[in-house]
This record gives C-alpha cells, structure tokens and sequence, in this order.
C-alpha cells in the first residue's frame, strides 16, 4: 500500500512540474491513461538505445511512461549515439532505436543478414523535428551571426587555410586573429553523420577539430573557451543557453535564431532542420506487450506532449495519429 501511495504522490508532483513549464500545456489527461484507469497492468523491461540528441525527449517519455501509466514495466534509455545504437538494435539487443538520422541502406541490409526483414519487422517513427545549433562562448561578441557558407568554408578542410589552423579574421577581416577551437559530436552520433552529410556534403572536416562522445562534455569545452564553436541539437542548447549563445543563420533572407517557431521543414530554420526518428523492432513488439504498449503511448501522449519541452518541434497530430492507427492494427 505504501508503495502505491509514494507512486502516486511521485506522478502528482511530476504532472504539476510539467503543467508548468514548456512551450505546450500538459496535464494529467495528456499523459495518463494505462494501469491507473482500469487497464490491464504490464511487466518486463523496454530497453532502448541510440542518439545521444533524442535521449533527453526519449528519457522523458519513460519516465512519464513507468510513473503514470505503467509502474511494473522498466523502460531503459541509453545514449550510445545514433549509429552505435543501430550496432545494438540490428542483431535484436533493444526493441527501440533513437535516432538523429535515418537508417542507412547498409544497416537494413545487415537487419536482413540478423533475420528481421526491414519493411515488416521494423518501424520508423519519425519523432519530432530538431534544428541543428551552432553555438558559441557567452563571451564571442562578434560571430553571433554567421551565413550558412561561412559556417560550412569554416569546418571544411584546406578551404580557408591549408593548414586548417583557422582565424576568426579568416572568416571576416573585422574579427579577432584568434585561432578558432572547432568542436562537435564524434563519428558515433548521427548529428555528426547530418553536419558532414548535409552540411558540408561529405567534405572531410578541418583536421583541428575536437570530436567528443558526450554532448556535456562540449557544453562545458565551449563555455570554457572564448574561442570556441560547436554544433549540435537544439535541445541540448536550449539546455545550457546560461552558458552558451546560439549563432543566428543566414539563409539568404537574413539572419534566423533557431526557436521551436523557426525551426521546420518549411520554416525559416529549414537549412539546419532535420527529423529525429525512433525505429521499433516489429517482431519484439507482437512478442511483448510492454513493447508495443510503450510505443503507442510515444506516438500518442510522449512526443506530441513533450516533445517541445525538450527543445524540440512536434509533428502535425495527424502525422502521430497515422502512427498510431498502425501500432494498434497490430494489437
């Protein structure tokens, strides 16, 4: 009894913190609805893994999941990064796999060598909508807006200087001759994969840069260093934006701040804006209740719900109900 009392004051305080903070109103009729309205109580483990920039709107949803609507099921959320949470998910080690980029060619073929056919054992969610954020020292008072072809010559190798030993006066005559300390997400995450896939169109990166695993670590590398930039999600800006400024983009039609309003595949951050996915392992999911319960409760209260609260910008509620109507034709 006491157990259930402590559960209950835990969701109670959870849902007020929740009412009142972030870009959309929540309450308890968003977010609630499983074992505490009647319906059939689950058990088991949900494990996920994958993108380090969906983890903290990943984490949330699973909170909020095992407080309110399942108490008796452990949803793990771990943050290897994008492409190393495909490493696991391919050979069947987690039912769920975030994900700031879509899954390659390569890996569906290798879902097919581990025994899951891509187009009915697997489903791609996209969860929300993410605008990748340059950011800067709180101290940088002159590159608070950059072109989108400033941002680009700049971490690309030899385009500016041979050595790539890049100067802020390199980049415009009027700023510091101050050495620029590059930095980003290494090779494991998939906001690395979209910045050289999309943004420098597979051209290799200035050998100076600083390529970390965990984004905290160049939160704390960019706060430090007068001189430095980074990329990464808005969310984790969003996050430490005491600590950092984010680089206004020029598009072309002037400079643009990433915000949730401006952030879109139609909107004036669309050169930087990109989905983020989780990917359901189909086969686990008729297998295991807790799994597709799990998913529908992402698609239906997790993401449209707190999705902005995380820094990032929700789908169009029938994108999340077309999702929905799937997971429940499977059961």
């Amino acid at each position: 009894m006491m157990k259930k009392i402590m559960a209950g004051l835990v969701a109670l305080t959870l849902l007020f913190v929740m009412a009142g903070c972030g870009p959309k109103e929540t309450d308890s009729s968003d977010l609630t609805n499983g074992s505490q309205n009647g319906e059939a109580t689950l058990q088991g483990t949900v494990a996920i893994d994958g993108s380090g920039t969906v983890y903290p709107l990943m984490a949330h949803i699973a909170e909020m999941y095992m407080t309110t609507e399942q108490e008796d099921v452990s949803v793990q959320v771990g943050r290897a990064g994008s492409s190393a949470g495909f490493k696991k998910f391919i050979p069947g080690e987690t039912d769920f796999s975030d994900a700031s980029r879509a899954i390659k060619e390569e890996e569906i073929a290798q879902l097919k060598e581990n025994g899951f056919d891509y187009e009915t054992d697997v489903m791609e969610i996209k969860l929300a909508l993410d605008g990748l954020t340059m950011v800067i020292n709180k101290e940088n008072d002159w590159a608070t807006e950059m072109t989108r072809e400033e941002v680009v010559n700049m971490y690309l190798s030899g385009k500016t200087t041979a050595d790539d030993k890049v100067k802020w006066s390199d980049i415009r005559s009027d700023w510091p001759e101050e050495e620029i300390l590059f930095y980003g997400p290494n090779e494991n995450h998939g906001t690395y994969e979209f910045f050289y896939e999309n943004i420098l169109g597979k051209q290799d990166m200035v050998k100076t840069v600083n390529l970390q695993q965990e984004y905290a670590t160049l939160v704390d590398l960019v706060s430090n260093e007068k001189n430095a930039i980074a990329f990464f999600g808005f969310g984790y800006y969003i996050s430490n934006q005491d600590k950092l400024t984010a680089v206004k983009i020029d598009f072309g039609s002037g400079p643009v701040e990433p915000t949730l309003e401006t952030i879109g595949e139609d909107a004036p951050y669309a050169g930087f804006t990109r989905p983020v996915f989780t990917y359901v392992n189909l086969k686990y999911a008729k297998e295991k209740p807790q799994v597709l319960d799990f998913a529908k409760y992402v698609v239906e209260k997790g993401a449209p719900n707190l999705a902005g609260e995380n820094g990032f910008a929700p789908l169009p509620d029938d994108q999340y109900q077309a999702y929905l109507e799937t997971l429940n034709s499977i059961g």
